[in-house]
């Protein structure tokens, strides 16, 4: 099971990527082995030596739905202490966001790939995109030829 954030690599630009564990609860592991959650608007923040996803939708698992349960709820990530402080001084240093990019199982854990990533520019996005177009026509091309 993956989820990716399809929206990461066309909103920044990801330069360096890390693995983490999440906290979650039993509803939620469940909700997200079936493939649901929404990663489009998430982002982590570091608080007091501590990393939090914030902003991850996870709706509730249909079997059964917790009390006061609030699907958007900041969720605890587990990294090393080395690995945050590195994270927060770069982060801090240049400018940079912390993005979640996808979400796996590995065996019954559930992990989050993070990457640190700089925002594009409105003409960086269209500039890819034209990219992107022109690589598609020349690949159709090919193909018609070949």
């Amino acid at each position: 099971m993956q989820i990716l954030n399809r929206r990461a690599p066309y909103e920044y630009i990801l330069l360096d990527r890390i693995e983490a564990g999440i906290m979650l609860a039993g509803s939620e592991v469940k909700s997200i082995k079936n493939g649901r959650l929404d990663l489009s608007t998430s982002f982590a923040r570091i608080n007091n030596g501590e990393v939090y996803l914030v902003n991850a939708n996870i709706p509730p698992y249909q079997g059964g739905v917790p009390e006061n349960y609030d699907p958007s709820r900041s969720r605890k990530l587990l990294l090393s202490k080395d690995e945050i402080l590195s994270w927060e001084t770069k982060s801090k240093q240049q400018k940079l966001t912390i993005v979640p990019t996808k979400v796996y199982t590995k065996g019954q854990l559930v992990k989050v790939e993070l990457a640190l990533a700089k925002p594009k520019r409105q003409f960086e996005k269209r500039e890819a995109k034209r990219k992107k177009d022109v690589a598609r026509e020349v690949e159709r091309e090919l193909r018609l030829r070949g």
